[in-house]
Protein backbone atom coordinates (compact mmCIF):
# COMPACT_ATOMS: atom_id res chain seq x y z
CA UNK A 1 0.00 0.00 0.00
CA UNK A 2 1.29 3.66 -0.53
CA UNK A 3 1.30 6.25 1.75
CA UNK A 4 -0.68 8.10 -0.11
CA UNK A 5 -3.28 5.29 -0.64
CA UNK A 6 -2.81 4.90 3.53
CA UNK A 7 -3.59 8.44 4.42
CA UNK A 8 -6.64 8.63 2.28
CA UNK A 9 -7.92 5.38 4.00
CA UNK A 10 -6.78 6.79 7.53
CA UNK A 11 -8.63 9.99 6.98
CA UNK A 12 -11.89 8.05 6.22
CA UNK A 13 -11.52 5.59 9.80
CA UNK A 14 -10.33 8.97 11.45
CA UNK A 15 -14.10 10.24 13.42
CA UNK A 16 -14.97 6.36 14.30
CA UNK A 17 -10.74 6.07 15.80
CA UNK A 18 -11.10 9.49 17.23
CA UNK A 19 -14.80 8.94 19.17
CA UNK A 20 -13.39 5.16 20.34
CA UNK A 21 -10.23 6.97 21.81
CA UNK A 22 -12.27 9.36 23.75
CA UNK A 23 -14.63 7.20 24.66
CA UNK A 24 -11.88 4.83 26.06
CA UNK A 25 -10.13 7.87 27.88
CA UNK A 26 -12.82 10.48 28.16
CA UNK A 27 -10.26 13.31 27.23
CA UNK A 28 -10.30 15.05 24.30
CA UNK A 29 -6.78 15.82 24.52
CA UNK A 30 -5.74 12.41 24.57
CA UNK A 31 -7.74 11.56 21.78
CA UNK A 32 -6.54 14.27 19.77
CA UNK A 33 -3.12 13.07 21.00
CA UNK A 34 -3.31 9.22 20.61
CA UNK A 35 -5.15 9.38 16.92
CA UNK A 36 -2.25 11.53 15.67
CA UNK A 37 0.18 9.05 17.43
CA UNK A 38 -1.68 6.50 15.68
CA UNK A 39 -1.46 7.65 12.31
CA UNK A 40 2.66 8.68 13.11
CA UNK A 41 3.35 4.90 14.19
CA UNK A 42 1.20 3.58 11.49
CA UNK A 43 2.72 5.49 8.47
CA UNK A 44 6.43 4.46 9.82
CA UNK A 45 5.32 0.21 9.58
CA UNK A 46 2.90 0.94 7.27
CA UNK A 47 5.69 -2.24 5.18
CA UNK A 48 5.17 -4.31 8.44
CA UNK A 49 1.20 -4.59 7.38
CA UNK A 50 0.63 -7.70 5.94
CA UNK A 51 -3.09 -7.54 5.05
CA UNK A 52 -3.71 -10.17 7.41
CA UNK A 53 -6.33 -8.31 8.63
CA UNK A 54 -8.03 -5.12 7.83
CA UNK A 55 -6.84 -2.04 7.93
CA UNK A 56 -8.72 -0.21 10.02
CA UNK A 57 -8.72 -3.54 12.16
CA UNK A 58 -4.73 -2.96 12.63
CA UNK A 59 -4.84 0.78 12.71
CA UNK A 60 -7.44 0.19 15.59
CA UNK A 61 -5.05 -2.41 17.29
CA UNK A 62 -2.37 0.69 16.99
CA UNK A 63 -4.52 2.96 18.65
CA UNK A 64 -5.74 0.49 21.68
CA UNK A 65 -2.18 -0.20 22.88
CA UNK A 66 -1.17 3.44 23.11
CA UNK A 67 -4.87 4.04 24.92
CA UNK A 68 -3.78 1.19 26.83
CA UNK A 69 -0.62 2.46 27.85
CA UNK A 70 -1.96 5.91 29.17
CA UNK A 71 -4.91 3.96 31.15
CA UNK A 72 -3.16 1.66 33.18
CA UNK A 73 -1.10 3.89 35.11
CA UNK A 74 -4.90 5.75 36.11
CA UNK A 75 -7.36 3.98 38.22
CA UNK A 76 -11.06 3.01 36.55
CA UNK A 77 -13.81 5.30 37.34
CA UNK A 78 -16.56 4.64 40.20
CA UNK A 79 -19.77 3.29 39.09
CA UNK A 80 -21.62 6.38 40.51
CA UNK A 81 -19.17 8.55 39.04
CA UNK A 82 -22.06 10.64 37.42
CA UNK A 83 -24.01 11.19 40.94
CA UNK A 84 -20.14 12.96 42.03
CA UNK A 85 -19.82 14.84 38.99
CA UNK A 86 -23.37 16.34 39.79
CA UNK A 87 -22.72 17.43 42.97
CA UNK A 88 -19.32 19.13 42.36
CA UNK A 89 -20.89 20.89 38.65
CA UNK A 90 -23.44 21.44 41.97
CA UNK A 91 -20.79 23.65 44.09
CA UNK A 92 -18.62 25.16 41.33
CA UNK A 93 -19.56 28.48 40.00
CA UNK A 94 -16.92 28.77 37.81
CA UNK A 95 -18.23 25.60 36.00
CA UNK A 96 -21.54 26.90 35.86
CA UNK A 97 -20.20 30.15 33.96
CA UNK A 98 -18.22 28.36 31.88
CA UNK A 99 -20.61 25.86 30.61
CA UNK A 100 -23.07 28.92 30.74
CA UNK A 101 -20.81 30.58 28.37
CA UNK A 102 -20.62 27.25 25.63
CA UNK A 103 -24.75 27.34 25.32
CA UNK A 104 -24.81 30.97 25.07
CA UNK A 105 -22.19 31.26 21.86
CA UNK A 106 -21.91 27.69 20.61
CA UNK A 107 -24.64 26.66 17.61
CA UNK A 108 -23.68 23.29 19.18
CA UNK A 109 -24.41 23.24 22.95
CA UNK A 110 -28.12 22.41 22.82
CA UNK A 111 -29.04 19.71 24.79
CA UNK A 112 -30.32 16.44 23.72
CA UNK A 113 -31.15 13.61 26.08
CA UNK A 114 -30.11 10.97 23.48
CA UNK A 115 -26.50 12.83 23.84
CA UNK A 116 -27.10 12.77 27.14
CA UNK A 117 -27.98 8.53 27.14
CA UNK A 118 -24.43 8.46 24.91
CA UNK A 119 -22.36 10.37 27.52
CA UNK A 120 -23.89 9.08 30.52
CA UNK A 121 -22.28 5.58 28.94
CA UNK A 122 -19.23 6.60 28.25
CA UNK A 123 -18.36 7.78 32.13
CA UNK A 124 -20.32 4.75 33.87
CA UNK A 125 -18.27 2.35 31.26
CA UNK A 126 -14.95 3.96 32.51
CA UNK A 127 -15.53 1.38 35.86
CA UNK A 128 -15.11 -1.39 34.24
CA UNK A 129 -12.18 -3.47 33.72
CA UNK A 130 -9.87 -2.21 30.88
CA UNK A 131 -10.41 -5.26 29.14
CA UNK A 132 -13.96 -5.01 29.27
CA UNK A 133 -14.12 -1.78 28.25
CA UNK A 134 -12.92 -2.09 24.78
CA UNK A 135 -14.38 -5.24 24.27
CA UNK A 136 -17.59 -3.60 25.01
CA UNK A 137 -16.46 -0.91 22.24
CA UNK A 138 -15.68 -2.57 20.00
CA UNK A 139 -17.66 -5.01 19.61
CA UNK A 140 -21.33 -3.33 20.30
CA UNK A 141 -20.08 -0.21 19.25
CA UNK A 142 -17.84 -0.36 16.54
CA UNK A 143 -19.10 -3.62 15.07
CA UNK A 144 -15.65 -5.64 14.71
CA UNK A 145 -16.04 -9.29 14.91
CA UNK A 146 -14.90 -11.41 17.91
CA UNK A 147 -11.72 -12.15 15.97
CA UNK A 148 -11.25 -8.95 15.15
CA UNK A 149 -10.84 -7.95 18.47
CA UNK A 150 -8.63 -10.44 19.30
CA UNK A 151 -6.39 -9.44 16.80
CA UNK A 152 -6.53 -6.18 18.28
CA UNK A 153 -6.23 -6.68 21.51
CA UNK A 154 -3.27 -9.71 21.38
CA UNK A 155 -5.86 -12.18 22.97
CA UNK A 156 -7.93 -14.98 22.33
CA UNK A 157 -11.33 -15.49 21.55
CA UNK A 158 -12.67 -17.20 24.36
CA UNK A 159 -10.99 -14.71 26.79
CA UNK A 160 -13.08 -12.20 24.12
CA UNK A 161 -16.16 -13.67 25.04
CA UNK A 162 -16.26 -13.64 28.38
CA UNK A 163 -14.84 -10.60 28.44
CA UNK A 164 -17.90 -9.26 26.20
CA UNK A 165 -20.04 -11.55 28.87
CA UNK A 166 -19.02 -10.14 32.09
CA UNK A 167 -18.86 -6.35 31.00
CA UNK A 168 -22.61 -6.74 29.30
CA UNK A 169 -23.96 -8.16 32.81
CA UNK A 170 -21.97 -5.42 34.70
CA UNK A 171 -23.54 -2.59 32.72
CA UNK A 172 -27.45 -3.95 32.79
CA UNK A 173 -26.84 -4.46 36.55
CA UNK A 174 -25.23 -0.77 36.77
CA UNK A 175 -27.73 0.94 34.37
CA UNK A 176 -30.85 -1.49 36.60
CA UNK A 177 -30.41 0.50 38.93
CA UNK A 178 -29.57 3.76 38.00
CA UNK A 179 -31.47 4.96 34.99
CA UNK A 180 -35.18 6.04 35.95
CA UNK A 181 -35.87 6.59 32.23
CA UNK A 182 -36.36 2.54 31.59
CA UNK A 183 -36.72 1.57 35.54
CA UNK A 184 -39.32 3.13 37.65
CA UNK A 185 -37.18 2.81 40.79
CA UNK A 186 -34.05 4.07 38.87
CA UNK A 187 -31.92 6.62 41.16
CA UNK A 188 -30.43 8.88 38.23
CA UNK A 189 -32.98 11.31 36.52
CA UNK A 190 -30.34 13.80 35.33
CA UNK A 191 -31.43 13.49 31.40
CA UNK A 192 -34.32 14.87 32.60
CA UNK A 193 -33.20 17.23 35.01
CA UNK A 194 -30.44 18.53 32.20
CA UNK A 195 -33.28 19.33 29.87
CA UNK A 196 -35.14 21.36 32.10
CA UNK A 197 -32.80 23.40 33.09
CA UNK A 198 -31.45 23.75 28.96
CA UNK A 199 -34.96 23.67 27.56
CA UNK A 200 -37.31 24.56 30.11
CA UNK A 201 -39.97 24.94 26.61
CA UNK A 202 -39.40 21.53 26.00
CA UNK A 203 -41.12 18.95 27.05
CA UNK A 204 -38.75 16.19 28.04
CA UNK A 205 -41.37 13.05 28.51
CA UNK A 206 -42.33 13.85 24.70
CA UNK A 207 -38.45 13.86 23.84
CA UNK A 208 -37.89 11.10 25.54
CA UNK A 209 -40.86 8.73 23.83
CA UNK A 210 -38.48 9.75 20.20
CA UNK A 211 -36.11 6.98 21.63
CA UNK A 212 -37.07 3.59 20.88
CA UNK A 213 -34.96 2.36 24.34
CA UNK A 214 -37.74 4.60 26.12
CA UNK A 215 -40.56 3.74 24.36
CA UNK A 216 -40.01 -0.21 24.71
CA UNK A 217 -38.66 0.03 27.85
CA UNK A 218 -41.79 -1.73 29.79
CA UNK A 219 -41.56 -4.83 26.98
CA UNK A 220 -37.96 -5.51 26.60
CA UNK A 221 -35.91 -7.61 28.13
CA UNK A 222 -32.43 -5.98 29.80
CA UNK A 223 -30.75 -7.48 27.36
CA UNK A 224 -32.32 -5.65 24.35
CA UNK A 225 -32.48 -2.23 26.12
CA UNK A 226 -28.29 -2.36 26.74
CA UNK A 227 -28.59 -3.15 22.78
CA UNK A 228 -30.71 0.02 22.11
CA UNK A 229 -28.82 2.24 24.97
CA UNK A 230 -25.99 0.85 22.74
CA UNK A 231 -27.54 1.53 19.78
CA UNK A 232 -27.63 5.80 20.62
CA UNK A 233 -23.92 5.58 21.02
CA UNK A 234 -23.70 4.21 17.41
CA UNK A 235 -26.16 6.71 16.06
CA UNK A 236 -23.97 9.73 17.15
CA UNK A 237 -20.19 11.55 16.88
CA UNK A 238 -19.01 13.17 19.96
CA UNK A 239 -17.41 15.33 18.20
CA UNK A 240 -20.23 16.61 15.19
CA UNK A 241 -23.22 15.79 17.39
CA UNK A 242 -25.76 18.76 17.86
CA UNK A 243 -24.99 19.39 21.00
CA UNK A 244 -21.07 17.80 21.45
CA UNK A 245 -19.48 21.11 23.02
CA UNK A 246 -21.28 21.11 25.62
CA UNK A 247 -21.38 17.30 26.02
CA UNK A 248 -17.38 17.68 25.31
CA UNK A 249 -16.86 20.56 28.14
CA UNK A 250 -19.17 18.64 30.75
CA UNK A 251 -17.04 15.22 30.06
CA UNK A 252 -13.81 17.05 30.91
CA UNK A 253 -15.30 18.61 33.73
CA UNK A 254 -16.30 14.58 34.93
CA UNK A 255 -12.82 14.06 34.13
CA UNK A 256 -11.06 16.44 36.23
CA UNK A 257 -13.79 15.92 38.97
CA UNK A 258 -13.11 12.51 39.36
CA UNK A 259 -9.19 12.70 38.87
CA UNK A 260 -9.23 14.93 42.03
CA UNK A 261 -11.66 12.39 43.84
CA UNK A 262 -9.39 8.98 43.05
CA UNK A 263 -6.42 11.07 44.26
CA UNK A 264 -8.23 12.25 47.24
CA UNK A 265 -9.51 8.88 48.20
CA UNK A 266 -6.75 6.53 47.45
Amino acid sequence: MTNAAFNTEFEKIRPQLKSYVLRMTAGVQDSEDIVQDTWMKASQKLATFEGKSTLKTWIFAIASNLSLDLLRKKKRWPENVTDICRTEAYKDPANYQAMMQVVQTSPYAKFEIKEHIAFCFTCISKSLPLEQHLCLLLKEVYDFKIKEIAIILNTTTPLVKYHLHTARAKMIEIFDGRCAIINKKGVCHQCTEMNGFFNPKQNSQAELMKIKMVKVAQKADKQELLNLRMDVLKGLDPFSSGAHELELHNLEFNRKTIEKYLEKNQ
